[in-house]
């Protein structure tokens, strides 16, 4: 009778693990909340909580599609950093996703608040470093981490948009200090440097729907981190990337602006670059 009960325990217990194992979230099993879903890749196990990095995909895009990105999650996960991809919705009538980055457009979801979830969700379910924390995406995924750290520049440690940035019309003005690398292609024709008309008639049309122009946004982000003069304080032009960088603006801020010579993509090397900026703060 002892060797049945323990037989059936031992059952019991095996069921529950395949069970949790089954239910676990990961690259292939999303994790759901109560406002939408992400997905999750983890580095090589260490003795401390890994770093994070919360990925927003472009349009159109999908997070396992950016999982599934070697020049993104080599240096990544090599590096000890998680990539947490949440899961933007489709949009009415149609299949594919996007984010309700704007504050002057309709909103299909809160989703400065889904992302905060997110990180919260992940960093308590997966023992992730909540004090060392990147926001950072691509494209439209660029606008949408644009527009959270403009609102909420504590959430995350660091705000990294890649090809991405505000849409007309700008902001007034953003909440700072903030820590925050912008990268664009110079050849950039699908989000140009300069903005360009997406729906309507002229750029400004009330009725259209415009992006933004980068100049104009890293104006912005002078102005929230209190930067003493509107030029560079440094320069780089030595590797593939060229880097402009504020250097006196306020205390616990930083601000960069990195160009490198291609188009819409996310270039190589770029990774590396980011998460030496990051390390480097």
């Amino acid at each position: 009778m002892l060797k049945h009960t323990f037989t059936l325990l031992g059952t019991a217990a095996g069921l529950a693990a395949l069970s949790n194992a089954a239910s676990a979230c990961s690259e292939a099993t999303p994790c759901t909340l109560d406002g939408g879903d992400y997905y999750i890749a983890m580095p090589a196990p260490s003795d401390t909580p890994p770093p994070v990095i919360v990925y927003i995909h472009g349009y159109g895009g999908s997070p396992q599609g950016a999982l599934e990105n070697e020049r993104m999650m080599g240096p990544f996960l090599e590096r000890g950093y998680a990539v947490v991809a949440p899961q933007g919705l489709a949009f009415p009538g149609r299949t594919v996703t996007g984010w309700s980055f704007h504050p002057d457009y309709e909103k299909r979801r809160d989703e400065v608040s889904f992302i905060q979830d997110v990180l919260e969700d992940a960093a308590s379910r997966h023992e992730l470093d909540p004090e060392r924390t990147i926001l950072t995406g691509f494209s439209i995924g660029g606008s949408m981490a644009s527009y959270l750290a403009c609102q909420e520049p504590e959430a995350f440690s660091a705000y990294a948009p890649l090809g991405g940035s505000f849409w007309r019309e700008h902001p007034d003005g953003c909440e700072g200090p903030v820590r925050l690398l912008h990268t664009h292609g110079w050849r950039d024709g699908t989000v140009p440097l300069e903005g360009r008309n997406v729906r309507g008639g002229a750029i400004g049309d009330p009725e259209g729907f415009s992006q933004g122009d980068v100049f104009h946004a890293m104006e912005i982000w002078r102005e929230a981190n209190g930067c003493i003069y509107g030029k560079a304080d440094s320069f780089d032009t030595k590797g593939d990337f060229w880097i402009r960088r504020w250097e006196r603006c306020a205390e616990g801020s930083a601000l960069e602006f990195a160009l490198f010579p291609g188009g819409h993509i996310v270039p190589e090397g770029w990774a590396d670059l980011m998460l030496d900026w990051f390390e480097a703060l």
